[in-house]
């Protein structure tokens, strides 16, 4: 029997949360602690070392020896650098813990070290991590011990982001402020602040360490470079939401209370599309918050996978033929004071609020489907965006039955003057209840889809951190604001009643903007063609993504909230450019060590196994046609492996020599990639020619099925 659990104890027990703090600190501490964080400034030093102690006490009374700065360079993935509470020892040789407000405020890890795009020359070191006051402080526990772990922002010595949070908190401020300023043209004078609120849903793949271990393009690449397809994908249907088997069930048990106990709110777990394929999704906090928690999420899928012998993949694409691994990002907009300005109410054609912040957010996206699709650009994602699996490159809205003929009615008449209700869904079975049905079907081929009362982006990849995302979302939506709310004081200011103003505009941004709306099936060709007429981007790479980010819209409009320098733009660029060379040459590099060493010998080794047979056959008087026949495809098999291994070497040679970034990536994506492919066929081939004793590495059978 499993054993008990009490979820309201372990929840965010490592977490120095809002109440430990008020429980911990004097009244007037607390006060100007929660002032700071609900309207920002800066927390006197004094204050801050009240605070570090009481967080020290806290953490080293749980065992905690170390604390870090925690942050998001722009590698994708946190890092930490851990320091000792142990300071010099008193005069009778007894060590103290110390730990004060400078230290909690402000660190000062090596930046020369972390992706700058340009920003900072190798020798200029110096950079700085600042406290998020907004993202609570952690204990993480492991080998290491117990380490109090601080959520920081990242910056260079001249001021520069150097992280992805950064421009997280930049964009949450802008699109509050704009939000405000909407929320206030329609009488809600309470509201002090908007927050995006976020819940990101994590796909991911569990396989044996064992085979994982013995599969080199797994531990290099985080992706299979080779491999055959199993007999049995997913065709059968039978894995998503199927029953969880035992040894995948006990991983999610620990997943869960290690997630709980960091105050990550896991509420969800099922069987995904694909066999060894699982979700987790958690309930919606603040945009910053999600970001953490999100990382967290993944840092822990990986931690408990090693305790059950199991190796968690988070790569979109660890597979070829089946499902990929996405992270659907729910995004929404609450005021402080309760209000979801994406929720449409029973009446979503008589809420003019709802409306009007409708139509901005579709002006948004269709002004800015490429920063949109830039946002969810990754290596690995390019295995999944248009590849009948996730949603298409092709940036689009899904608003259901329902919403869309409130569009085509203000758009075509001016008014919404009925609406399509939803009706009764009879189950025509006497013991079942009839139930309410939704007026709106969901699309899963849809990027950018409205669920209700949030919008799912779901289009990030698996592997990705949720920030980039989430700050490009509110940074278009801020823009569109600020116009709508520009608009509509001018013209309140002219004399024109607020009532016709707001209706006006919205018929306009519909109107200009309805052509970002789809609600067909975004797999199919026909709508690639259709997406061209109607004038949407179809960007189909992280390289050819990457240019959207310095177009002169895109500074624009990242440099008119404060979100982005010009230099900052165009250094993400270039680290964009050096890591998906650098990822392609890792995985092409990993390809030829893997043929060369496992694959080609091993071929080698059954031809000679197969000529002996032939001989032998041969001279015992027998038909050897068979053996010889299939000596032939094994030999022709391997001949063109060897061929493809030529080029590919070749290939490599060529995009080394190649000194501009950008011109190395476009020179990586065609004639590595191709030669890669190259390579991929004739060893895939011999998989299914070569006697399975021989071959040197864990099939995909094995691996997905053997779990």
């Amino acid at each position: 029997m499993s054993e008990m659990i009490n979820v309201e104890e372990l929840f965010a027990s490592r977490v120095f949360t809002l109440g430990k703090m008020k429980e911990r600190l004097p009244k007037h501490t607390f006060a100007e602690v929660k002032r700071v964080m609900e309207q920002g400034g800066e927390l006197p030093l004094a204050t801050a070392d009240v605070v570090a102690k009481a967080m020290k006490d806290w953490a080293v009374e749980h065992g905690a020896t170390h604390y870090t700065h925690w942050f998001q360079p722009l590698t994708g993935i946190t890092a930490e650098k851990h320091d000792a509470f142990v300071s010099h020892p008193d005069s009778e040789g007894r060590m103290l813990m110390e730990f004060s407000g400078k230290e909690l405020i402000k660190g000062e890890p090596d930046a020369s070290s972390f992706p700058s795009g340009g920003l900072r020359a190798t020798f200029e070191a110096r950079g700085y991590t600042a406290w998020d006051m907004t993202s609570p402080a952690f204990l993480k526990e492991d080998a290491t011990g117990v380490i109090l772990c601080i959520p920081t922002a990242f910056c260079s010595y001249t001021g520069e982001a150097l992280d992805k949070k950064t421009p997280l908190l930049r964009s949450m401020e802008a699109v509050s402020q704009q939000a405000l300023r909407i929320v206030r043209l329609f009488g809600n004078t309470e509201a002090a602040k908007v927050v995006p609120s976020v819940g990101a849903e994590q796909e991911y793949f569990l396989v044996d360490r064992e085979k994982y271990l013995q599969r080199e393009d797994l531990i290099f690449a985080g992706r299979t470079l080779f491999g055959a397809p199993a007999p049995k994908g997913q065709e059968l249907e039978d894995h998503y939401f199927g029953t969880i088997r035992e040894r995948i069930g006990a991983y999610m048990k620990d997943l869960n209370i290690e997630l709980w106990k960091l105050g990550v709110t896991a509420k969800t777990q099922h069987n995904e599309a694909a066999p060894a394929q699982h979700e987790l999704a958690p309930i919606y906090e603040s945009a910053n918050i999600a970001v953490d928690h999100n990382q967290l999420v993944m840092e822990t899928m990986k931690k408990v996978a090693g305790r059950h012998g199991l190796t968690c993949l988070l790569h979109e694409k660890p597979f070829a033929g089946v499902n990929g691994s996405g992270k659907h990002d729910n995004w929404s907009l609450c005021t402080d004071n309760g209000v979801n300005l994406l929720d449409p109410g029973d009446t979503p054609n008589a809420n003019i609020q709802f409306l009007l912040v409708l139509a901005c957010i579709m002006k948004a996206v269709d002004t800015h489907a490429d920063l949109l699709r830039q946002s969810a650009s990754d290596v690995g994602n390019d295995h999944r965006l248009g590849a009948n699996e996730a949603p298409p490159a092709i940036i689009s809205m899904f608003l259901g039955e329902q919403l869309d003929d409130v569009v085509k009615q203000l758009v075509e008449t001016g008014e919404a003057a009925h609406l399509i209700e939803g009706g009764k869904l009879e189950t025509g079975v006497s013991t079942l209840p009839d139930f309410e049905k939704d007026a709106t079907d969901r699309n899963r081929t849809s990027p950018f889809a409205f669920t209700g009362n949030k919008f799912e982006f779901r289009t990030v990849g698996s592997a990705d951190s949720i920030a980039s995302p989430n700050t490009t979302l509110n940074a278009i939506v801020a823009e569109a604001f600020c116009e709508a709310a520009d608009t509509l004081e001018r013209e309140m200011a002219q004399g024109k009643e607020f009532e016709l103003a707001v209706h006006d505009l919205i018929k306009e941004y519909m109107s200009r903007h309805q052509r970002i709306i789809f609600n067909g099936d975004g797999y199919s060709k026909e709508w690639v063609k259709e997406a061209e007429r109607r004038g949407l981007p179809n960007i189909k790479s992280m390289v050819e993504a990457a240019g959207t980010l310095t177009t002169d819209k895109a500074i624009r409009l990242f440099e008119k909230f404060g979100i982005f320098s010009r230099a900052e733009l165009e250094s993400r660029e270039e680290i964009l450019y050096e890591t998906y060379a650098k990822t392609i040459n890792i995985e092409a590099l990993t390809m030829i060590n893997m043929a060369n060493k496992k694959y080609i010998p091993a071929a080698v080794s059954y031809t000679k196994t197969l000529a002996d047979t032939v001989i032998a056959v041969r001279e015992a008087g027998a038909d050897a046609s068979v053996q010889a026949e299939l000596l032939g495809e094994v030999s022709e098999q391997l001949a063109a492996a060897r061929m493809a291994l030529k080029e590919l070497e070749s290939a490599i040679a060529q995009a080394s020599a190649i000194q501009d970034a950008k011109a190395q990536a476009f020179f990586y994506k065609e004639p590595v990639k191709e030669a890669m492919d190259a390579l991929r066929t004739p060893v895939d081939a011999l998989e299914m020619l070569v006697d399975k004793k021989v071959w040197p590495v864990p099939s995909y059978g094995e691996l997905i099925f053997e779990v």
